[in-house]
């Protein structure tokens, strides 16, 4: 079974779960493109880095899920979570300087569920409305929002687990 990124569901309000996570790593790449494109193409290199191509020559088990981030005008950070067991010092450093380990302090944020196949205006649609329930819950929201991806691309669309999320402040005790 595909190991996922772990969090503590803190209450659930209308469509949005508000979640807390540990403190976790990412490899990471920088990829230009629109969502879809870049999503696609970002895949490649973290993939090569998890199948071997890192210093150690050492596989590492592929998790779930693959996070997107836009950035820029046709940007995006494309992520695959590390297994939990690893941390900055026994992580071993990427071969290639495209991919980059990121350690994510924990964090609370705000998700939507939904299932269906991936493309820009799904994920955009279910943003603005991520946006308007975390906006009318009250709470205050940190950076951008981010997509994960819990499923293989041959996976059939109905089957697929998908989210979108955004990090936000401590809900105060008002919202546990």
């Amino acid at each position: 079974m595909t190991e996922k990124l772990p969090y503590t569901l803190v209450s659930k309000q209308g469509p949005i779960e508000i979640r807390h996570y540990p403190t976790h790593l990412l490899v990471q790449v920088r990829e230009p493109g629109e969502f879809f494109r870049a999503g696609n193409l970002g895949f490649q290199p973290l993939f090569n880095y998890i199948a071997g191509s890192n210093v150690a020559g050492q596989k590492i088990a592929m998790t779930a899920p693959v996070l997107q981030e836009e950035v820029g005008e046709d940007t995006h950070l494309v992520s695959f979570v590390m297994p939990k067991d690893f941390d900055l010092e026994s992580i071993p450093a990427p071969t290639s300087q495209r991919v980059s380990i990121v350690q994510i302090d924990e964090h609370f944020s705000a998700a939507i569920r939904f299932s269906g196949s991936w493309n820009s205006q799904r994920f955009e649609d279910k943003g603005k409305e991520l946006l308007a329930a975390v906006k009318s819950a009250g709470l205050v929201t940190i950076g951008s929002l981010y997509w994960a991806r819990f499923d293989p691309p041959f996976k059939p669309g109905f089957m697929k687990h998908n989210e979108v999320l955004i990090k936000i402040e401590e809900p105060n005790k008002g919202h546990k």
